[in-house]
């Protein structure tokens, strides 16, 4: 999709949106909050505590980062008013015609090994799930792994396994491992969760960080049929 092209609002859930609806079914997400103005926007910083980031809240708007709609790393009430306002003034010129809610607030998460879990609707098997590694790695190195919905807990088990960088899970080079058995379980949360909506017709959980204890959802995005 060209940066600039506006999708149909009634199709794509904002992040927000996403990860109250992922909350609500225990899929562990990070907390984030919409600002709908700079005022707000420092004033959920401050109560969260810095480090924050920032991420433009709109419909439609898929490529966040690369329209300059994300500030990572905001350290003070001063770099989150510019950060607002930069965000602002990058989308309106990539997407002139796009409704704007306002901006993400989360926390900063802790450096965790990133992955992606994802869902897409095949038109001969209907809802299948993705497991990879995450952030920039899925496009580069497509590392992935699929299985139709349902999936339990040794189908996931063996998606993690399936996947060409589950050494970098266990613990590379003195890299401290993931925990496969939170991952299982998120995989498993998403299939439920799929399979108890079907009018989902994309889900991308990229990244999610996964640690030693826990794997946890930083940012989201649900796609509705039309």
């Amino acid at each position: 999709m060209a940066r600039g092209q506006v999708l149909n609002r009634r199709k794509v859930l904002t992040e927000v949106e996403s990860k109250e609806l992922l909350k609500r079914a225990g899929i562990p997400v990070i907390d984030t909050k919409l600002a709908r103005n700079k005022k707000e926007a420092i004033s959920i910083s401050k109560g969260m505590g810095f480090p924050v980031a920032l991420k433009i809240i709109s419909p439609d708007v898929v490529h966040k980062s690369d329209s300059g709609g994300v500030r990572l790393g905001l350290t003070n009430a001063t770099q989150v008013g510019k950060a607002y306002s930069g965000i602002m003034s990058s989308i309106k010129q990539e997407y002139p015609q796009s409704i704007i809610q306002g901006v993400s607030v989360q926390p900063m998460a802790p450096p965790g090994v990133e992955v992606i879990v994802g869902m897409s609707q095949d038109p001969q098997f209907g809802p299948v799930l993705m497991f990879g590694l995450g952030g920039v790695l899925v496009e580069v190195l497509k590392d992935v792994s699929f299985r139709i919905v349902p999936v339990t807990k040794r189908d996931a088990r063996e998606m993690i396994k399936e996947i060409k960088g589950y050494p970098i899970l266990e613990g590379y080079r003195g890299q401290e491992p993931a925990s496969i058995s939170a991952l299982e379980d998120l995989i498993v949360k998403v299939s439920q969760f799929v399979e108890q909506n079907p009018q989902i017709k994309e889900l991308d959980l990229n990244p999610t960080f996964a640690y030693k204890d826990k794997a946890v959802a930083v940012d989201a995005r649900i796609i509705l049929e039309g």
